[in-house]
């Protein structure tokens, strides 16, 4: 919650419901500061503490155009390399977009760690 969504969110708005366990369900929604309502959610394929999280992605709009994204993380030196994987998309401006979306949240995450 404390780096989750594109830099132009309204920090009240953001909500995330986890179920995370194989089979668990989870639910993410915010609002940017134009207005506009955002919601995707899921279900988690494969958990393994501290090293894998597989699960599904659908924006609340498009239900029919699931993705699967893959968290792999590995110790590194002295931290944590994270390899981040998102397939399976339904077009490549459906690519392309998650790209940017997915990029600026990493960023804010980097910012959070640093």
């Amino acid at each position: 919650m404390q780096w989750f969504g594109p830099p132009n969110i309204k920090p009240a708005t953001l909500n995330a419901e986890l179920d995370v366990r194989p089979g668990g369900r989870y639910r993410i929604s915010f609002t940017r500061d134009d207005g506009e309502y955002f919601e995707a959610g899921g279900t988690y394929r494969e958990v393994v503490p501290n090293e894998l999280l597989v699960f599904t992605w659908a924006w609340h709009s498009t239900p029919e155009r699931e993705s699967l994204v893959t968290i792999t993380l590995k110790p590194d030196s002295d931290g944590t390399l994270m390899i981040f994987h998102h397939a399976q998309f339904f077009d490549e401006t459906a690519r392309d977009n998650h790209q940017r979306g997915w990029s600026s949240f990493l960023d804010k995450l980097d910012a959070y760690v640093a």
